[in-house]
């Protein structure tokens, strides 16, 4: 397969086209950043830990049922995925109460939500990813009705696998994004799943181990970033 024109650059990866239309390769990086942007830096490894993490994950949703966007990994940095047609609307499906949550509700952060809340958000960089509903999605042509309803099953049906998965490895799965996109008539889950896109915590210490310790300079994140990665992909 070869690896042929730069699509399109973001904050944490960079997607390629490929010699098959049906194909794209995603390109992980080590940057970091915060705050729409504002915040920027580096994570040690942080692609090959992510695309490490993601595609471990991604098969085991595959294994129980979950249809990803996942092929199979090219190296340590670059993951060859299928070809969506992605929703701008991202899922996010809470469990407990940190970050927006806590600022837009008042809720105390760390409480347990009684069950788990998926929110959505438009992907705008320009209007700051607002809250939308499954109304504002349908009249400004984002997603059918069914497919919102599709996404919100498949994530909750995600948040139940790993959260048990995480739990064993002495991960609290606190809250994470997800990103659809349709092919062939189906929506398939796609992006990736990663410490940049999920709040995880320690079970024992409730130590923040995601990227909120490079959003609140809390110290050791090249340091949370290998843990993680040592516990969910049990590397050496």
């Amino acid at each position: 397969m070869e690896i042929k024109d730069k699509l399109y650059e973001g904050k944490a990866k960079i997607i390629y086209s490929t010699d098959s239309p049906k194909l794209v390769v995603f390109e992980f990086k080590n940057s970091a950043t915060a705050f729409d942007g504002e915040k920027k830096g580096t994570i040690l490894d942080k692609g090959k830990i992510n695309l490490k993490i993601s595609a471990m994950l991604f098969r085991l949703l595959e294994s129980r049922g979950i249809k990803t966007h996942l092929e199979k990994e090219l190296d340590d940095t670059h993951l060859v995925v299928k070809n969506l047609d992605m929703i701008p609307v991202e899922a996010v499906v809470r469990n407990i109460a940190a970050g927006s949550l806590v600022k837009r509700l008042g809720i105390k952060e760390g409480t347990e939500m009684k069950k788990p809340i998926v929110e959505f958000y438009l992907k705008n960089d320009e209007l700051h990813d607002p809250m939308i509903n499954e109304m504002h999605a349908r009249e400004m042509g984002l997603a059918s009705w069914e497919e919102l309803e599709k996404m919100k099953e498949v994530s909750l049906r995600v948040n139940g696998v790993l959260s048990s998965f995480l739990l064993e490895k002495g991960i609290r799965l606190v809250d994470f994004k997800l990103e659809f996109g349709r092919l062939d008539g189906e929506i398939l889950l796609g992006d990736e799943i990663s410490p940049d896109s999920c709040r995880l915590w320690d079970v024992s210490t409730g130590e923040k181990l995601d990227k909120d310790r490079f959003r609140f300079d809390l110290g050791r994140v090249d340091e949370s970033y290998a843990e993680l990665s040592r516990r969910i992909c049990n590397a050496g």
